[in-house]
């Protein structure tokens, strides 16, 4: 296999949409630089922020970090590129080994070479027990990193991992900064340096991130002199403060971007997603723990409904973490709403209703608590309709509101509507989503599922290169997930963007779950050219 065969991202989703909806041809006034002079600055509102700018701790492990590179990117239409590296690995015949040549001539932002020790620091570094990077088993295949001189990486795998070229995207960080330091708490957490095209100039927890452009970076100094990351957890005040002027671009949930919809000086985007909204049923509660419960729930469950009432028709139901317009989903694991099969599955499992409507077995009342994020309104939506369609089937959700301090303790035994996607690979998200082995490991496997079936096809799917039996252990997995369902998958959701027309026309990629921070129509902010 050589660097030509690389299976690159997003297979038949890697058709990318950016549809404007809404154009004008009056720009926005051009913004100033806190000094008064004219700049090219960009102001955007995400609705979250990392708990730490290191990729030693995860930051960026997707692409698109603006302070560092890794040594592969992605393109708009998902596909590899080099970055770091000077070109695409050479990849030896049986799938173990992976060749970089690195790019000549780059440099941190403080000024020092950056060579391949930084790359095997790296990747070392996150592979150490004593690092805490939840994200460790993403990098399972690797057996030893080598550098061989200062141009050139060796990776050696375990085993023939087909998407591990997906896997280098991951940011470099430099040795003689991150490498004298607590990885876990030093200055670096917080006050990094890469080889990125901006350099952090200020974090203000909860508040914003403050970017400057790299003067020296290797792809060109960006036009946009200075980005700025507002920190907006709340969905109405991020729309609040874009419309008033204060933000140039923000994301937004379908409800509020409508509202931008012809607006003069306003595009609006639509960008497809992995991004999947669902309801963790965690086996230590005595009802989600019940599989007739779970089965009942994933049919009692109106998503159609969902996607048109809360999406407004901007993504698709969900039936588990595969869209179904991927390569990857299995035909005929589709469930239809049909609550009449859902009170037939709980009827003969011995959960009989009561006076209240609401059912019980053994003493135990069909009822559970359903957490969602505070600010987040399609978090809400969601909870809010699925308990409605529950209750219809005899079973009590009752949703609440917390914060992820608040959620986390309690998320083995209480439901949580979280989200979830990554759209390189299906072993991405899957593992992590599924593995038995991870459950209670931060936010992996919130369910604590565990299903022996799914464990093998799981381990099957990653340790070979072959595409057909990758296909047939993700089938395995998804039929699965209609006897035995850990979650309710509700809805992919696409992601509504609203920025100023002054950027000209954007572009958006497929995205993951995490995006805002990385994704959206500033995923190549360093490549805008600002309209006069």
């Amino acid at each position: 296999m050589t660097a030509r065969s690389i299976r690159t991202a997003g297979g038949a989703l890697a058709a990318v949409t950016a549809l404007a909806l809404a154009a004008s041809a009056c720009s926005a006034p051009t913004r100033t630089s806190p000094d008064g002079a004219m700049s090219g600055s960009a102001v955007v509102g995400i609705a979250y922020e990392p708990d730490s700018l290191s990729p030693l701790l995860g930051y960026g492990k997707d692409g698109n970090s603006k302070i560092f590179d890794g040594l592969l990117r992605h393109a708009a239409n998902m596909e590899l590129q080099p970055a770091l590296a000077a070109a695409l690995p050479k990849v030896s015949d049986d799938g173990r080994t992976y060749t970089y040549k690195l790019r000549p001539g780059v440099r941190f932002s403080d000024g020092k070479p950056f060579t391949a020790k930084d790359v095997v620091f790296t990747y070392e570094t996150i592979l150490d027990e004593k690092t805490n990077n939840a994200y460790k088993t993403e990098l399972d295949a690797l057996k030893s990193v080598e550098a061989k001189g200062d141009d050139e990486v060796v990776f050696h795998l375990k085993y023939p991992y087909a998407p591990f070229a997906e896997r280098t995207v991951l940011p470099i960080a430099p040795e003689h900064v991150a490498g004298k330091q607590d990885v876990n708490s030093g200055p670096f957490t917080t006050k990094p340096i890469g080889t990125g095209p901006y350099e952090l100039v200020k974090w203000s927890k909860g508040e914003k991130l403050t970017f400057k452009a790299n003067p020296d970076y290797w792809g060109g100094e960006p036009k946009v002199k200075q980005f700025t990351m507002a920190i907006i957890k709340d969905d109405d005040v991020r729309a609040t403060r874009l419309r008033s002027g204060d933000l140039d671009g923000a994301i937004l949930p379908p409800n509020l971007a409508k509202g931008f919809k012809g607006q003069s000086g306003m595009r609006t985007y639509t960008a497809k997603s992995f991004d999947y909204r669902l309801v963790t049923l965690p086996t230590h509660n005595k009802v989600t723990g019940d599989t007739a419960v779970r089965r009942a729930l994933d049919v009692a469950v109106d998503r159609k409904a969902m996607v048109d009432s809360i999406l407004y028709g901007a993504g698709k139901e969900a039936y588990g973490p595969v869209p179904t317009d991927s390569e990857w989903f299995t035909k005929g694991t589709e469930r239809k709403h049909d609550l009449k099969k859902a009170e037939q599955i709980l009827d003969d499992a011995g959960w009989k209703k009561g006076k209240d409507g609401i059912r019980a077995k053994d003493g135990v009342r069909a009822s559970f608590p359903l957490w969602y994020l505070t600010g987040d309104k399609l978090r809400q939506d969601h909870a809010l309709a699925y308990a409605s369609d529950a209750k219809k089937a005899g079973v009590e959700v009752k949703v609440q509101a917390g914060t992820w301090e608040v959620i986390e303790p309690k998320m083995k035994t209480d439901a949580v509507l979280a989200g979830g996607g990554a759209p390189a690979d299906p072993d991405f998200d899957q593992y992590s989503l599924l593995a038995s082995k991870l459950a209670g490991d931060g936010f992996n496997n919130m369910a604590w599922y565990d299903n022996a079936k799914v464990d093998k096809a799981l381990e099957d799917a990653r340790k070979t290169d072959d595409e057909g039996e990758r296909k047939a252990a993700y089938d395995t997995i998804q039929r699965e997930l209609v006897k035995d369902p850990g979650y309710t998958f509700l809805t992919h959701i696409d992601h509504l963007y609203v920025l100023s027309s002054r950027f000209g026309e954007r572009s958006t990629q497929v995205e993951p779950h995490d995006h805002g921070l990385a994704s959206g129509p500033w995923w190549d902010v360093e490549r805008w050219q600002p309209l006069k």
